[in-house]
């Protein structure tokens, strides 16, 4: 899962400007993948960051990925438009709409579908997100939650949606196994926004443009900003997303969408899937479950948040 293509020269010495690259994920959807890329597999927990759309899918089924596994993570959906159905196999079925938060907590194992609904809107956006858990936690017991409401902070020219974390005193009500912090900025002027200096932050545009601590920013890239930051200076129109958490220091091995340690790990968690044990199963959706690709011919080693092989 080795991200997109070269890396771009920011405006500041710790900033990087990160390029997605496009993936398609099924018949009628491809997303701009902006995480894990090959000089930055990491901010804070945030180990996947997808950004999909805007896609016309009037007449078109919209999305639709079948019943699979995840180990491991957390999933974050965010959408600014259309709708999302989940469904999983604790035996929850949420629609997600834009300004509406579902975080599921995978733990040892847990399976879920998202697809579009049959009387879906016409227009596709948002992001797929997922924070790695850590060793205390991972092999928890799966959950999931969905947040009709979230906390909002007006600040400067930005108004700021709280998605999961804590940002100037405004806390999500998403349950997170780190410290870390996701949050969506409508953007309309100038804005300094508060930060944690022990935090690593990324910010991607979702819409519009906008200069970000003396950076240009469009959609399509990741701006990696580092650490030791106190606020950071928004000036532009849109809709931009920032991410950030405390450096993860746990090295990981990422295959398909299983989040583990080992490859060993990785391995019985596909044979796990394969087998019909451990990931429960979804009921409802009209259509069988992903089958997993074959094993790499090598062996997966774990990497660390900067991308670097370890073992």
């Amino acid at each position: 899962m080795d991200g997109g293509a070269g890396v771009m020269v920011a405006a500041e010495r710790d900033s990087v400007l990160l390029p997605g690259h496009d993936v398609p994920l099924g018949r009628y959807t491809t997303v701009r993948r902006l995480l894990p890329h090959r000089e930055r597999r990491m901010v804070g927990a945030w180990c996947f960051v997808d950004h999909f759309g805007p896609d016309d899918v009037a007449g078109t089924p919209g999305m639709r990925i079948p019943p699979h596994p995840h180990t491991g993570l957390q999933t974050v959906t965010w959408l600014l438009e259309g709708e999302i159905l989940h469904r999983d196999s604790l035996g929850n079925v949420t629609t997600a709409r834009p300004g509406q938060l579902n975080i599921m907590t995978a733990g040892f194992g847990i399976s879920h579908s998202e697809e579009s609904p049959v009387d879906h809107p016409p227009v596709m956006h948002g992001l797929q997100l997922w924070a790695a858990l850590p060793d205390a936690t991972r092999n928890g017991p799966p959950a999931f939650s969905h947040h009709p409401e979230l906390p909002v902070r007006r600040d400067g020219d930005a108004t700021i949606t709280v998605v999961a974390g804590e940002i100037a005193g405004e806390r999500s009500p998403a349950q997170v196994h780190t410290p870390l912090v996701a949050a969506e900025i409508r953007l309309d002027g100038t804005a300094r926004l508060p930060l944690e200096p022990d935090f690593e932050y990324g910010m991607l545009v979702l819409t519009g443009t906008a200069d970000v601590g003396g950076t240009p920013l469009a959609p399509g890239v990741l701006l990696y900003l580092g650490t030791g930051r106190s606020d950071l200076v928004c000036a532009g129109e849109g809709r931009l997303f920032l991410l950030g958490g405390e450096p993860f220091d746990e090295p990981l091995v990422m295959w398909w969408n299983f989040v583990g340690r080992t490859h060993e790990e990785i391995a019985q968690a596909r044979l796990d899937w394969m087998g019909g044990v451990r990931f429960g199963h979804v009921t409802g959706f009209d259509g069988g479950a992903l089958p997993a690709p074959p094993m790499p011919t090598t062996r997966l080693k774990a990497r660390d948040r900067h991308g670097r092989t370890l073992g």
